[in-house]
């Protein structure tokens, strides 16, 4: 429909071209003679279009004929079906809604193309009526001939275009026919697409309970039913009548064998010996099962493909769909689960897969309400039981994460029950189909990171550069959390689709449930917004980490720092574009932002004054005042700074403290930069010795002995000295002065003083200490 619709736009555009104008020529003669040659052009392309459009009229009056004959079909399908019978009456409902959309989303705008017609109607019926005012006395032999030819070409354009509008309005009137009935069925199904909302989530049916009570009549109830919707006319030939059913389910067994025995035979004769390991053959009947699933899901996608057959059609869609489920989790337990753990974990599996066959058994088959509240319950509560066994003897056998998932498991079977008996079976339905959905979209996810965490320990990528995992980061930081949000939307669509209710979830996915004047929430848009805070937050990463890396090439000394100051510029300018496209998708009015900022600012810009000072006095140490790494001393502490925030710089002190001072207390206590020019810093050694000592004798012992040492710690490239200080009251005192790594300056004090002291005493050199003598006089008696 497409298509042919999409012929008729082309058309449409093609009528509407106008010739070229004519510019301001020599002469009038001159001016005649172009337009001639234009309008000869333009008449003969409007010829050609013209047997095109002719040869195309009928295609596309036969197509809209078509729409319309198919929606007549889908009002019959629609009206004639009863309520109880709930999966034919939501195909059919499907039908109508899907047409109407499609329909829809490939509408033209006819009546914009009359628009166009009109005004270049009206500019030819100018030009014709000017060549016809036009006094010939004045003109040439050839002008006159040239003006009377430019005459017929424009009068036939014009009859031209004339005839086209006219066709088109026959087209508006066929198309706005076929419209209004398309949105009239479309209203009628949405209306009983909520009567089957309300019955699936809120009215419910007669409790199993009640069914028991009454067993005999629901049976011959339901047998009767049953009877009436699958009893097949020699005389009429259906596309759903239930000869096509038992051949569908043939065709399903006879396929299935074909892929069971094609896969069996190639892993037999075509699967080389090396590939046969140990954990190979633990493994092969899941190998088996995965293969020959995929493989029959080709041969069905076959089918779809070649066999134009409405049951087929959506039965083979819903097979293709269901093998996808069971082909997920087999390949995840082959990837995952240990060969010795395989057969029980498929067995954990197991009771959810046969209820997502019997689901889908019942989707293709189109089962009548009585039958699905019959015979559903009493199978449900079986399969609980069954999955409750099976946790009970396999559970230990599994890994942790599938343990997890087999109890959830067992909390939405046992749920699904309870829904049933009491008289919700449509929705125990759902939320089993929901559940199956959702379990395989969290194996598919799970499978997938698993696989990226052993492939990013096999070949180190934790340990490597930005520039060569920046894909990996993409794919476990973004791709794979989309994944998972989109899952949980992904599993609810495909559970209401069971019942052809996807129309209707998507538009509760963008139904504003908060909708005020200044802010509306719906769940798209905070799916969207959840998204987008998984990209930005990539965004960020990346941006820091390239930031890194190119800081540290360029000088690794102050990478630190400047990164510091890098990293909040970029959290600022990625978060804040967050925040600023988040409030848009939540349709949070700039009014309102703004008349809030503007109440808040006063008081906030009162109560941040401190904490703007110390941002500014913080931009001012990151641009290169203080690094990270550096000594410094400030208010008589000394230590490292380990981090630097707009607000505060973190020391680690020489006494193991960690100290943080504000960004302008550095400022105002006057700090030293200990580490700043070189790293060395001046440390002098203070001693004494006696008087009468041989002065150059002295200083060349200790200098001698602290070189012996050969301290690392000491600048090489100026030497240690002995300079003489003062005279003091008891001995001439020196310093030992020496450039000593900021780091390292106690324990080189400390080896100094060490050496100092060791030599003097060695070399009989007096060092002299306060004496003092005390007397004691015996008092008279």
């Amino acid at each position: 429909m497409k298509k042919r619709l999409f012929l008729l736009f082309l058309f449409a555009i093609t009528i509407t071209i106008s010739c070229n104008a004519v510019l301001k020529e020599k002469d009038l003669d001159n001016t005649l003679s172009i337009l001639r040659n234009e309008l000869t052009t333009y008449h003969q392309e409007q010829k050609k279009r013209q047997m095109k459009y002719k040869n195309s009229s009928e295609l596309i009056r036969k197509n809209l004929f078509s729409i319309l004959a198919k929606s007549n079909q889908n009002a019959l399908m629609l009206y004639s079906q009863k309520p109880e019978y709930v999966f034919d009456l939501a195909y059919a409902c499907h039908e109508a809604t899907d047409q109407f959309s499609n329909f829809r989303k490939s509408s033209l705008p006819f009546r914009s193309y009359i628009t166009q017609l009109d005004s270049e109607i009206a500019r030819y019926d100018s030009l014709v009526n000017s060549l016809s005012s036009m006094p010939t006395f004045a003109l040439s032999d050839k002008a006159k001939v040239n003006r009377n030819v430019c005459l017929t070409l424009a009068v036939s354009i014009r009859n031209n275009m004339t005839e086209n509008k006219s066709m088109l309005q026959d087209y508006i009137k066929y198309y706005n026919l076929t419209e209004n009935h398309l949105k009239s069925l479309n209203d009628y199904a949405n209306g009983r697409y909520s009567e089957i909302q309300n019955n699936i989530f809120r009215n419910g049916g007669e409790n199993y309970f009640s069914i028991l009570a009454n067993l005999g009549t629901q049976v011959s109830k339901t047998t009767e039913t049953v009877n009436d919707k699958y009893r097949s006319s020699k005389k009429l030939h259906s596309q759903w009548d239930s000869r096509m059913i038992f051949g569908l389910f043939v065709s399903i067994l006879f396929y299935g064998i074909i892929a069971i025995l094609l896969n069996m035979l190639a892993i037999r004769f075509l699967m080389p010996k090396k590939f046969r390991s140990e954990q190979f053959m633990l493994k092969r009947p899941c190998i088996m099962m995965a293969t020959s699933t995929i493989t029959f899901a080709i041969l069905i996608g076959i089918i779809r493909s070649t066999v134009n057959q409405n049951f087929i059609t959506m039965a083979s869609n819903l097979l293709v769909e269901y093998a996808w489920l069971l082909g997920v989790i087999l390949i995840s337990l082959l990837l995952r689960v240990d060969g010795k753990q395989i057969k029980s974990a498929f067995r954990i599996y197991s009771p959810l897969t046969l209820v997502g066959f019997i689901v889908i058994t019942f989707r293709i088959t189109l089962v009548p309400n009585d039958l699905v509240n019959l015979i559903f319950p009493p199978v449900l509560l079986l399969c609980t039981l069954w999955q409750w066994n099976v946790i009970r003897r396999h559970n230990e056998k599994i890994p942790r994460s599938d343990m997890f998932l087999t109890y959830i498991s067992l909390l939405v079977f046992a749920t699904s029950v309870v829904c049933s008996w009491i008289g919700f079976t449509l929705l125990s339905v759902q939320m089993l189909i929901w559940w199956i959905m959702q379990l395989t979209c969290i194996l598919t996810i799970s499978c997938l990171a698993s696989w990226m965490s052993e492939y990013a320990a096999k070949h180190h990528l934790e340990e490597k550069p930005i520039n060569k995992t920046w894909i990996y980061r993409l794919l476990l930081k973004v791709i794979i959390p989309l994944m998972a949000i989109s899952s949980i939307l992904i599993s609810i669509y495909w559970a209401a689709d069971v019942f052809n209710l996807s129309d209707q979830m998507m538009r509760i996915f963008t139904t504003r449930f908060i909708d005020v004047s200044n802010f509306s929430v719906s769940i798209s848009s905070i799916a969207t917004v959840l998204a987008l805070w998984f990209v930005f937050a990539y965004i960020s990463y990346i941006t820091i980490e390239f930031m890194r890396l190119h800081l540290m090439n360029i000088d690794s000394r102050t990478a630190a720092s400047r990164n510091v100051m890098g990293k909040n510029i970029v959290q600022v300018v990625v978060w804040g574009t967050w925040l600023l496209i988040s409030l848009t998708i939540l349709h949070v009015s700039n009014t309102w932002l703004v008349v809030v900022s503007g109440g808040l600012s006063t008081g906030v810009g009162f109560a941040s004054k401190d904490i703007l000072e110390n941002i500014y006095y913080g931009i001012s140490l990151m641009a290169g005042r203080i690094n990270i790494g550096d000594w410094i001393e400030c208010d008589g502490t000394r230590g490292k700074v380990s981090s630097i925030s707009y607000t505060s710089t973190m020391i680690e002190a020489t006494d193991g403290s960690v100290i943080a001072f504000q960004n302008s207390q550095l400022f105002t206590k006057n700090y030293k930069n200990l580490t700043r020019n070189h790293g060395y810093e001046l440390s002098v050694v203070n001693f004494g010795v006696g008087y009468g000592t041989n002065v150059e004798r002295m200083k060349k012992v200790v200098t001698d002995a602290i070189e012996k040492l050969h301290i690392p710690y000491i600048d090489k490239e100026k030497q240690p000295s002995v300079l003489f200080k003062e005279f003091g009251d008891n001995s001439i005192n020196f310093k030992f002065v020496c450039w000593v790594d900021v780091t390292k300056q106690v324990v080189t004090e400390s080896m100094i003083m060490e050496s100092i002291y060791n030599t003097l005493n060695e070399n009989d050199i007096e060092m002299p200490f306060p004496k003092r003598d005390v007397y004691i006089k015996e008092m008279a008696k």
